[in-house]
């Protein structure tokens, strides 16, 4: 049973959360978080040993890039047998892609890495910063109630009232507290006057601890997203699928699966499938699966579309990118991306 004074690695990569206003200029900048406990004294009430590693510099999320996500993993990796837990500060806006993408980078991962950020300034009077990162600390510290392993064994969003498994959640909100929301799977747990944990949602490995952490920092960015629309002609979809180095497209339909039944459609389409590209279909919308429930449904499958099921839009396109950069044939990523491998998806639906 462990009983030592559990050991904290905040990552803060940029973002909301991190920034704080310069009483000279009035501009809001990014902290030093070397003096974390200054600026959060509440810190010091939870007597752990808390260090941090700091982007240089902080980097604005709509500028996060698979490079910034292969630091993350690569700072976890160098410190894994060294900390207990790991807290990410991170921007909203891209939040749900890196959650999801260090999600399948981190494989065999056996410790709570909570990704948090806020939506006002950690030095506001009202920001949600403050909650935000001391109950994400609290998260990355929590054993099972025997002491013997981390309660999160997973890559996870913790935003407001909730904690929700990283490659399930997106973001819902610009504005409001709770920002994120995993429409397909339950959160993992709740947060009030206590943190209530969903024991059943938590993920849980059937090999033993003895497995060490595998990290991939392999990338292939040669994929895309193609929304369809009404009113999407054969010119625009062809030029979409003959985008020059795509490998794998997600496909966003409508409903439960659906799209055009003409035929120039489901020809633009299987050709794209027949020059090698792997499309997967996932919906549009926010909450439900893909099923073949349709004809619309059923000519888009007879082309060789993969069904992403239940998926969001930022774990397909983040899984492909994975699959796809550990260098499997374009049948073995096939085979892979209909498969459940850190719980981002509901198999058999």
């Amino acid at each position: 049973m462990k009983t030592s004074q559990p050991r904290i690695l905040i990552i803060y990569t940029g973002g909301t959360i991190g920034m704080i206003d310069n009483p000279q200029t009035g501009v809001l900048e990014p902290f030093d978080f070397t003096h974390l406990i200054d600026n959060v004294p509440k810190i010091k009430m939870l007597n752990y040993e808390i260090d941090n590693i700091s982007f240089d510099p902080p980097i604005d999320s709509s500028d996060v890039n698979p490079g910034h996500w292969v630091q993350i993993v690569r700072a976890i990796e160098s410190n894994y047998h060294d900390y207990d837990g790991f807290v990410v500060l991170h921007g909203t806006d891209t939040m749900a892609y890196t959650a999801s993408a260090l999600s399948f980078m981190l494989e065999n991962l056996r410790k709570p890495v909570i990704i948090t950020g806020s939506q006002l300034p950690i030095g506001e009077v009202r920001t949600d910063g403050e909650e935000n990162l001391i109950t994400a600390l609290q998260i990355a510290a929590e054993r099972t109630p025997d002491g013997d392993e981390p309660m999160v064994q997973e890559v996870a969003i913790l935003f407001e009232n909730y904690l929700w498994r990283g490659n399930r959640a997106t973001k819902r909100s610009a504005d409001n507290f709770n920002a994120f929301k995993s429409h397909n799977y339950p959160e993992l747990a709740k947060i009030g006057l206590g943190i209530n944990y969903h024991e059943e949602a938590l993920l849980r490995h059937t090999h033993g601890d003895e497995v060490a952490l595998k990290a991939h920092c392999s990338l292939d960015t040669g994929v895309m997203v193609v929304d369809l629309f009404p009113g999407i002609t054969e010119q625009i979809l062809r030029h979409q699928l003959s985008t020059p180095g795509v490998k794998g497209i997600v496909l966003r339909t409508f409903g439960a699966g659906n799209a055009p039944t003409a035929r120039w459609f489901t020809n633009a389409v299987r050709d794209a499938v027949d020059r090698g590209i792997v499309v997967m279909n996932v919906t549009q919308c926010v909450n439900g699966s893909v099923m073949r429930r349709y004809a619309a449904g059923d000519a888009l499958a007879a082309t060789g579309v993969l069904s992403g099921s239940d998926i969001t839009t930022e774990a397909a396109l983040t899984k492909m990118m994975f699959l796809f950069g550990a260098g499997l044939s374009d049948r073995d990523v096939r085979s892979q991306l209909v498969r459940s491998l850190r719980g981002e998806v509901t198999v058999g639906r």
